[in-house]
């Protein structure tokens, strides 16, 4: 999130962060916006009786700013058919893997694990699934043999913070701009 917010202050990049939303109090995220000056709104999904309530929330909030694009960013919730719908083709992510490849969690313990012999990380379209949407780019890093799943993430994580922003001003140049 940090990597979108240096970039998009660059006086020609095509997109503005303007709103950073987290389903959970007291996160790095939203203290990190806070410092750029950017609105910050808690929406936690505990406070809902369903999915839906709260991403009913979360979707009129998003319109109320008048968001065009969602760049999640460890926002580690898996929205629902309605929502995607109503976002799809407008909501991005980006996922410490070489998609499809270890969807989820402890993606680099897993990739050691297998004897891979390159990593990444994927920057895709939500969908429906768990990291399963459209890959729009990826990034890729070798895996040498004495990483642990630490220097592996440390690796891929300098990647994300070129990739996603790299990304983002492409996307928000065929939908913003005329």
């Amino acid at each position: 999130m940090e990597a979108l917010i240096r970039a998009a202050r660059a006086e020609n990049y095509p997109a503005k962060i303007v709103l950073v939303i987290s389903n959970k109090q007291g996160v790095g995220g939203l203290e990190k916006a806070k410092k750029h000056g950017i609105k910050t709104i808690c929406i936690d999904h505990k406070n809902y009786s369903s999915r839906k309530s709260f991403e009913k929330v979360m979707d009129k909030v998003l319109r109320q700013h008048q968001i065009e694009l969602i760049c999640n960013a460890g926002f580690m919730r898996i929205l629902s058919p309605w929502f995607v719908e109503r976002w799809r083709g407008r909501q991005l992510n980006i996922h410490p893997s070489l998609l499809p490849k270890y969807k989820g969690l402890n993606t680099h313990a897993r990739v050691l694990k297998s004897g891979e012999t390159e990593h990444g990380c994927t920057v895709h379209f939500i969908d429906e699934g768990m990291d399963t949407g459209d890959i729009i780019a990826q990034a890729k890093i070798p895996v040498h043999k004495n990483d642990t799943p630490r220097t592996l993430a440390a690796r891929v994580l300098a990647q994300e913070h070129l990739l996603y922003p790299k990304v983002l001003r492409q996307i928000a140049k065929n939908v913003l701009e005329p």
